[in-house]
Order: C-alpha cells, then sequence, then structure tokens
C-alpha cells in the first residue's frame, strides 16, 4: 500500500492567526480540509528555560504530493521563529473521506 494522505499538525498563537493560515491553505488547495482546536496550553524549552503559553492547534487534511507546498505555506504564513510542522501519514481511513481529500487539495481545480 503507498502511502497517499498525511496529517500536518501546527500550533500557533491565538485564534485570528490560526483561521488565517486554515483559510489561506484551504483556499489555495493545499489541504481539503483543515481543523483548529484550542486553545491549548503548550509547555516547552525555549531560550534555556520551560516555558507554557495558550496555543491553538491547526490539523489540516492534504496528500502526501501536497505536503512540501503546504510546509511551505505553514512555514511561510507562521509569526514563530521555529513552528511546529509535523506531518503523520494516514494509513487508513474512510475510503470515501480519503477520496475526497484527493479531490480537493489538488492544484489549480478552481482554475477549471
Amino acid at each position: 500500500m503507498a502511502l497517499e494522505f498525511v496529517q500536518v499538525s501546527t500550533t500557533v498563537a491565538n485564534q485570528q492567526a490560526a483561521a488565517e493560515l486554515a483559510r489561506s491553505a484551504v483556499q489555495a488547495r493545499l489541504a481539503a480540509c483543515a481543523q483548529i482546536a484550542g486553545p491549548i496550553t503548550s509547555v516547552y524549552w525555549w531560550l534555556d528555560s520551560v516555558e507554557s503559553a495558550p496555543e491553538y492547534v491547526i490539523w489540516f487534511k492534504t496528500t502526501v504530493e501536497r505536503y512540501p507546498e503546504l510546509e511551505e505555506h505553514i512555514r511561510t504564513g507562521h509569526t514563530y521563529d521555529v513552528p511546529e510542522v509535523i506531518c503523520t501519514p494516514i494509513i487508513a481511513g474512510n475510503d470515501e473521506y480519503l477520496s475526497w481529500i484527493r479531490d480537493e487539495a489538488v492544484p489549480g481545480k478552481d482554475d477549471e
């Protein structure tokens, strides 16, 4: 079974940033959808100390083919110096849902 689909996650500082990043990625057809949750509390090392901050997490559903462009989009549109971009394989799922991802995360689809 070839890997075709992935879920990509990132975190951002506030709900507005999450909404803007999610919408811009979906509008650009880099992902079929984006889901936003939060606020969450992140605890992490930064500049030699333990920090804690509220954040929002975004999960993008896309294809392996679209991942490199989605990663670049996230990195370019992000306010963090080192943004989280985690790509997790989707090894199985509802065939109709996966087909929908395939059909929607297509460059130039709106040009048809």
